[in-house]
């Protein structure tokens, strides 16, 4: 498979493996080929591992494989969901079910290693015969009666050392009880501070998980009934009837769990079984699995279902094409009633000998539903690039001002939330100034300089949370803000604004930004109130003559409650180089503005803390 992008930052991602390695099996590499184990060296002592740490090595032999001698991807969707329901259960201390698998991008095929023309094994071939899957799937948060576990996927050869990435998922899985009853779950005390802040990402990926359905609703409502096929020569289009495949599979004992149930990972390798089938008949040959849409189990099927595994292409882009699956299971030869087990969505790429993706024929949808599919797999396909583009790249890859729009609202937010929750889990953070109850710390990085400031506030923290997520009263307490215009209500807990400072020194206009700021309460109690900005794009507020575009990054508040009645109050901000000459002759001593905006906040705070308003504000 080709490298895709993982639909979160990487530093998000690495937080579901912190913990993970240990002495009895190597590291992860941080870029393919990166890190070469030394023979016979000593491992130096591993923390405490995460009670729920379940670590799985698999030795790939050929009846793994496929035609090509790749690590079929169906084998590895089994061992993967195999080790993530032992985490869940290490933790529920009951039997578990798999109720959803969010996106899963492979980036390197398992196929049979190769050597290079100087005799050097090389890693991007892939996982062969031989070779070594190494799995590392712990809880990273439980809710009710529901869990999100991280996985992680490697391979290692065995005669090299190498050690190579295969992919990183996050799967959720439900406790039940004696007939199938819920359980509901003992919380889960994250320790580290790498746990504890992937602990409360857990909950804006739960987030994004609920409101899937409605964001490609409200996407297709929003398009346009015409398709791309009736806009362009449809000629030489194959049929999508052409790819149909169905397909039907005994469940016996050794495809059932525990419980009886079939597990999660056999229905994943049979659908990826019929899938690859319908692709390799539009394109006539053998495709590559590269990616897995976020799906979800509607229910169970046990030991003597028959499930009907149905599949056909729903649309083939220049490069790429998206087959749709579904499950379907019944009881007996003559039941007509069938219960829908699952439906998932795999995109494909065909590669040609330098591993580059190939061009697909088109793809001439069935009247009526068919049609229906077409449209959605195109809105699927935005709805991907748009997670790519704004949820996938590292901070410093990212524009600045990202486009907004109705598609991409979840995860722009997710994106300003969790990125703020990043720059709150940095460790090195060193003190720099101290100022009666005020103090800043920076934290210098590569391309930025962050600072924070925090003091502790005799008010509530739902009080402190009401009035700072109101940016139309910044200027009461920021004297830097003129004035900050509620452009758009995105829902209870996003809005945008457009905010005017005051004139830049070196420049006789005012600052202008457009800002997404979102909100969040805790979900529990290691969770604080959070408060994020950063900057997007509004086709309704472009830059104008004016005023001197600004942009910001990331920064926000975090507040902790101390007691009943105080509590912690800490501004982050990414320094732009447009802001690092404030931030820095503020750090060095030659200017106290920060410190002294902090306090008039403070004071602002204590006045308005019994203000009715704000109270009515937070419920």
């Amino acid at each position: 498979m080709v490298k895709g992008n993982i639909i979160v930052p990487e530093e998000i991602l690495s937080f579901c493996c912190n913990g993970l390695q240990s002495s009895t099996s190597p590291p992860r590499a941080r870029e393919p080929g990166e890190r070469e184990e030394a023979p016979g060296a000593m491992a130096s002592p591993s923390p405490a591992r995460n009670p729920t740490e379940v670590q799985m090595s698999q030795l790939v032999l050929p009846c793994h494989t496929n035609h090509r001698g790749e690590l079929s991807t169906g084998q590895l969707l089994k061992w993967i969901d195999t080790a993530a329901c032992l985490s869940a259960e290490r933790h529920a201390g009951c039997p578990c079910v798999t109720a959803s698998m969010d996106d899963i991008y492979f980036e390197h095929t398992i196929s049979q290693p190769s050597v290079s023309p100087a005799g050097q094994w090389d890693g991007r071939s892939g996982v062969g015969v031989g070779q070594v899957v190494n799995i590392k799937a712990k809880v990273n948060r439980a809710f009710n009666s529901s869990m999100e576990v991280g996985i992680q996927v490697s391979y290692e050869d065995l005669c090299s050392g190498k050690h190579w990435s295969i992919c990183k998922a996050y799967a959720t899985f439900v406790a039940q009880g004696p007939l199938g009853s819920k359980v509901r779950l003992k919380p889960l005390t994250p320790q580290t501070e790498e746990e504890k802040i992937e602990y409360s990402i857990a909950a804006e990926r739960r987030r994004m998980r609920l409101v899937h359905k409605d964001t490609l609703k409200d996407l297709l409502t929003r398009s346009p009934q015409e398709t791309e096929l009736e806009t362009r020569d449809g000629s030489g289009a194959v049929p999508a009837e052409k790819t149909r495949v169905e397909s039907v599979e005994l469940v016996l004992p050794p495809h059932a769990n525990h419980q009886g149930n079939t597990f999660g990972g056999q229905i994943m390798a049979w659908m990826e079984n019929v899938a690859t089938i319908a692709a390799s008949r539009l394109c006539h040959a053998h495709p590559t699995l590269r990616a897995i849409e976020m799906f979800h189990f509607r229910g169970p099927s046990q030991v003597g279902d028959r499930l009907v595994l149905k599949a056909i292409v729903n649309n083939a882009f220049k490069n790429s094409m998206e087959v749709g699956v579904s499950a379907e299971a019944y009881g007996q030869e003559m039941s007509v009633s069938r219960r829908h087990i699952n439906s998932a969505f795999m995109t494909f790429v065909v590669l040609d000998q330098e591993g580059h993706p190939r061009t697909l024929p088109m793809v001439a949808p069935e009247p009526g539903d068919g049609e229906r599919r077409y449209r959605e797999a195109s809105a699927r396909k935005k709805i991907r690039l748009d997670r790519k583009y704004v949820v996938s790249c590292k901070q410093t890859e990212v524009p600045l001002s990202v486009p907004w729009d109705q598609s991409n609202k979840v995860y722009l937010s997710y994106n300003n939330v969790s990125a703020l929750k990043l720059l709150v889990a940095k460790a090195n953070w060193a003190l720099a100034r101290e100022k009666e109850k005020v103090r800043m710390y920076t934290l210098e990085e590569d391309k930025f300089l962050s600072f924070r400031i925090e003091m502790s506030v005799c008010i509530t923290a739902s009080r402190a949370f009401s009035l700072l997520s109101n940016l139309r009263r910044r200027h009461e307490w920021d004297s830097h803000y003129v004035s900050a215009e509620l452009v758009q209500k995105v829902d209870d807990d996003d809005m945008i604004y457009h905010v005017v400072s005051q004139k830049l020194r070196h420049e006789n206009k005012p600052q202008d930004f457009v800002i997404l700021a979102s909100r969040r309460k805790p979900c529990s109690k290691w969770d604080p109130y959070v408060v994020a900005f950063r900057s997007v794009t509004l086709p309704t507020h472009p830059a104008r003559a004016e005023f001197t575009r600004g942009e910001t990054l990331c920064s926000g508040f975090c507040i902790w409650p101390e007691s009943e009645e105080m509590s912690k109050v800490a501004y982050y901000n990414q320094a732009m180089p447009g802001y690092l000459n404030y931030v820095t002759t503020n750090v060095a001593g030659l200017s106290s503005d920060i410190c002294s905006t902090f306090e008039a906040c403070e004071k602002f705070l204590l006045k308005n803390k019994e203000d009715l308003i704000s109270r009515l504000q937070d419920f």
